[in-house]
Formats: C-alpha cells, sequence, structure tokens
C-alpha cells in the first residue's frame, strides 16, 4: 500500500507511474476519485488511498450512508421479494435488487428460496446513478460462491464506513488477534456491516466488542485490548 493523505473535493490526484508501465497501464479509480478532461481529481473529502501494484486510487471518507461501488462486498438484508429477485437492504439510499440466479450453481429449477429479514453476504455487480444498485451472491467473474451466499445463524452489527474499510484488510490487527484466540467466522462488509458467528452467546458479545472499541486504537493497542478481554473471558 502506498502513502496516504488527505484530499478536497477538486484537489488533482498524481497518479503517474513508472515510464515502463505509463503507456500500457489501466487506472482503476474507486469511491471518491474521478476522470475530469484529462486530470484525475477527488470528488470526495477524505483519505487518499492508493495501491500502485493494481494501479488502484480511492477516497475512504467516513460517510452516514453508504453509497455503493460495484465489485465491492455487501452485508444486506432480505426486505422483500418478487418475480425477478429480492429487495436488499445494504444501506444505501435504495434497496438493492438481487437476481433469483445471482448464486452459484442456480437454475431456474434449482435457486435459494430465502425468507424476508435473511442476512446474505453479497458483491456489489451494478452501481450508477440512474438504477437502483444489483448485487449477487457469488463472483460472476469466476462462477464461485467465493464465501458469498446467505449468512445463517450468527449475529450481525453495524460499525463505521471507516472502520469496516480496515476491518476488510486481511491484517486487520484487531482480526488477527481475536483469531489468534477464538475461533469465530466473520464477513465484513464495505456499507459498514459485520456477521461474526461463534460456539457461544458471550464470545459473540466479546468480539463486537473489540471490533467497536478497536476503530480509534492502533495495532498495538488492539492487541492489548484483545489479550485483556480475553483474560476477562
Amino acid at each position: 500500500m502506498a502513502e496516504t493523505k488527505v484530499v478536497l473535493p477538486g484537489d488533482i490526484i498524481d497518479t503517474s507511474l513508472d515510464s515502463d508501465e505509463e503507456e500500457s497501464s489501466v487506472l482503476r479509480l474507486g469511491p471518491g476519485v474521478a476522470q475530469i478532461d484529462e486530470q484525475v481529481s477527488a470528488v470526495a473529502a477524505g483519505v487518499l488511498h492508493s495501491d500502485n501494484e493494481k494501479k488502484q486510487w480511492w477516497v475512504v471518507s467516513n460517510k452516514r450512508r453508504y453509497v455503493p461501488a460495484e465489485g465491492e462486498p455487501v452485508v444486506g438484508v432480505v426486505v422483500a421479494r418478487h418475480g425477478e429477485g429480492y429487495r436488499v437492504d445494504i444501506g444505501s439510499a435504495q434497496g438493492a435488487l438481487l437476481p433469483l440466479l445471482a448464486f452459484e450453481g442456480a437454475t431456474k429449477r434449482n435457486k435459494p428460496n430465502l425468507a424476508v429479514g435473511t442476512v446474505v453476504y453479497a458483491r456489489v455487480a451494478v452501481a450508477n446513478s440512474v438504477m437502483d444498485p444489483e448485487i449477487e451472491c457469488y463472483n460472476s467473474h469466476t462462477g464461485k460462491s467465493e464465501g458469498y451466499g446467505e449468512l445463517a445463524g450468527g449475529f450481525m452489527f453495524k460499525c463505521s464506513l471507516g472502520l469496516a474499510r480496515r476491518l476488510i484488510d486481511s491484517k486487520a490487527p484487531v482480526l488477527n488477534a481475536l483469531g489468534s484466540g477464538i475461533p469465530f467466522e466473520v464477513a465484513v462488509g464495505l456499507n459498514g456491516r459485520v456477521w461474526i458467528n461463534t460456539e457461544a452467546p458471550a464470545t459473540t458479545v466479546l468480539i463486537a466488542n473489540a471490533i467497536k472499541n478497536s476503530e480509534f486504537l492502533d495495532a498495538k493497542q488492539c492487541r492489548q485490548m484483545v489479550k485483556e478481554l480475553l483474560e476477562k473471558q
């Protein structure tokens, strides 16, 4: 991960690459970044993140409402069913459409039957300003579920969008510290929702509290906090 800095709407972003990569590279612009004329500019206030290996730039800001972006993982709740699929609440301004066939191996004769209230882990397939977002419970590029689908049992809670983006990192300190001492399942959505599943309710409460308390702690403080929680368990 490259350096990060704070940007404001209108700030010009330097996306220059090494000279030998410049001509053949395709830039990936994520949330908060857009190409305006010949320049790449920030369109939202927040912290600019970049990954030179993936040639990707995006802005992370702690918004109150989630704005869907293609390819992002989300945790949603089924709120209605209709002829074409399901309406799912993902915390955005509009509910998302989950097609009946948007599951690994789904066919017209063999497809999941989700009840209202079911929690699902999905990825955003379509996101633009002229239509409702569409999600899918598998990766349509590979045809595999890759962990997406119905989340049976467990407990879902909300956190800030900024914390969710830190938790999605495989090196998230609090999740690594918890995983070294407690067996549990977790699904993190960039829409600020986290689902966890453990063997005991007390363990679920401990993990949820640890995750919420980690928002303003560094890696060392996260490890110490988790250690103290486990000692009290």
